[in-house]
């Protein structure tokens, strides 16, 4: 197809996990939002329905934006009906069933790709052979890292040097070399990719060398929050980047905000509502993220914690441990007995199961600090709405985002965790226990000095957050400069 009159087409494939759907979604609207472009999203259709609102109210507004809707072989691998994306996948056999039915999907995306032939595919880095692709269309091939700059630098001084080697034990910690700050990290934090080889090893290999091929990788993160890391992505690794976000400011207004991502569980109104009878401040938000499933000891532990800390809180409680995958709905977490009931009388908690309005949650001013897996976009999202954070970082690179808010931008304390999981659903090894969420939970909540100089700097990030996708400004000038560069390349001008 090509594209008519003069405007660019960019074609994006989102992974079906939220933690990478939601961003690219969001970059993808960011992308037609600009003038002469035009957009596509492949999706599946269960997932479209996640962001069908937001792309009608997109076209409604004038956008060239459309989704091309495929037909997911979740039945070839033995997904009961509906699963078609990692949250709805409560076990490791049942992952690697939906990861086996999203390969079989290429056959059909390049098709899509052939047909429309657009002027550039972006695509989440977990489609290696979208590289390919590209290159038998001519066109160039953008990789969206659902990560920011410091896990990528990290990620490269891990792999270069292997400091994890040259401790003693799991908990010695060493330093990681040639990055610009002093991180400091134990073998047992780091992903098992990096310590031997595993049975991703040869995908991860694919993922890094078709990254370090493209004509580019685009980042959700704007250049304020890690400048050194930009820097060190483009002067020390070689890597053409362009960071556009934090792209869930996009989603301005309250619905927007409220229907970003699955549908919530408890409506956005009852929410503000809970939350409009709270002082500034004086709530802790707990979410883990939408893959984390936690043992009901784990969750006991938490509930005790939070009851005894007396601070309001509004906890997403996520969903249960799983011995098989007969039903990929019935997922929900056991409380303690009682708990829920309590928290509702004495008005001290809000309990959410499933999914939530998150970015709308964490922009009340009753907000005080924001309990967290560590994941990519709740960083942004909190860094964004300038709360202090408790990390309790699980799985993939969450250790390593960890230590960016802890000991390079200091605006949030850990609560101990120590072991990665190779698994988000598998059950930790050992308990993360009350007395140590406690502790965190006051150490950010509270009203010493270092809780004081740690919301100073949490409301500083917010300001540029904000700042930095304004008119002129770092995240709308890469944006520009994107745009800018496919351009060039249709024309034939580019390197």
């Amino acid at each position: 197809m090509g594209t008519e009159d003069g405007k660019i087409h960019a074609m994006f494939l989102p992974y079906m996990a939220p933690g990478h759907m939601m961003p690219m979604v969001d970059a993808a609207r960011l992308l037609a939002a600009a003038a002469g472009t035009k957009v596509t999203i492949i999706v599946t259709a269960m997932n479209a329905l996640r962001i069908k609102n937001a792309i009608d109210g997109d076209v409604q507004s004038g956008h060239q934006i459309s989704l091309e809707i495929l037909s997911f072989p979740g039945a070839q691998v033995g997904l009961p009906e509906g699963c078609e994306n990692m949250i709805s996948t409560p076990t490791p056999e049942m992952s690697m069933k939906l990861f086996h039915a999203i390969e079989l999907l290429q056959p059909n995306i390049e098709k899509l790709f052939r047909e429309y032939h657009p002027n550039c595919i972006i695509s989440d880095s977990l489609f290696p052979w979208t590289l390919d692709a590209a290159n038998d269309l001519g066109i160039p091939r953008i990789a969206f890292n659902g990560s920011g700059f410091f896990n990528l630098c990290v990620t490269d001084s891990i792999i270069r040097y292997q400091p994890h080697k040259n401790v003693k034990s799991e908990t010695e910690a060493f330093v990681v070399p040639g990055l610009p700050d002093e991180v400091k990290l134990t073998s047992s934090q780091v992903p098992d990719i990096y310590r031997t080889r595993t049975t991703f090893s040869e995908l991860f290999d694919k993922l890094k060398e078709s990254e370090r091929n493209s004509f580019g990788v685009l980042m959700n993160s704007f250049y304020e929050l890690e400048p050194a890391y930009a820097d060190h992505c483009k002067k020390v690794m070689g890597i053409k980047t362009w960071h556009i976000g934090p792209v869930s400011l996009y989603n301005r207004d309250t619905d927007d905000k409220g229907e970003r991502g699955d549908k919530a569980s408890v409506s956005k109104y009852a929410c503000l509502s809970w939350l409009d009878c709270k002082k500034p401040k004086s709530v802790l938000y707990i979410c883990f993220g939408s893959l984390t499933r936690f043992s009901k000891n784990q969750t006991t532990e938490i509930a005790y914690a939070l009851e005894a800390s007396g601070y309001s809180f509004m906890w997403v409680v996520g969903k249960v441990l799983k011995t098989d995958d007969s039903d990929c709905k019935k997922q929900q977490q056991e409380l303690p007995e009682g708990f829920e009931d309590k928290m509702k009388e004495n008005g001290q908690g809000l309990i959410i199961t499933g999914w939530a309005p998150q970015v709308l949650i964490l922009d009340h001013p009753a907000i005080g600090g924001f309990l967290t897996h560590c994941g990519w976009n709740s960083i942004l999202e909190g860094v964004s709405a300038g709360v202090p954070f408790i990390t309790w970082p699980i799985f993939a690179e969450q250790f390593f985002n960890e230590k960016l808010v802890t000991q390079v931008l200091n605006f949030g304390v850990a609560v101990g965790n120590e072991v990665w999981k190779a698994w988000a659903t598998e059950e930790s090894p050992s308990i993360t226990n009350r007395d140590d969420i406690l502790k965190a939970i006051d150490a950010v909540m509270g009203n010493t000095g270092e809780a004081t100089e740690m919301r100073r700097r949490a409301k500083r990030l917010g300001e540029l957050a904000k700042r930095a996708i304004e008119e002129g400004n770092s995240s709308y000038n890469d944006m520009k400069n994107l745009i800018e560069d496919i351009r060039m390349y249709k024309s034939g001008t580019s390197g």
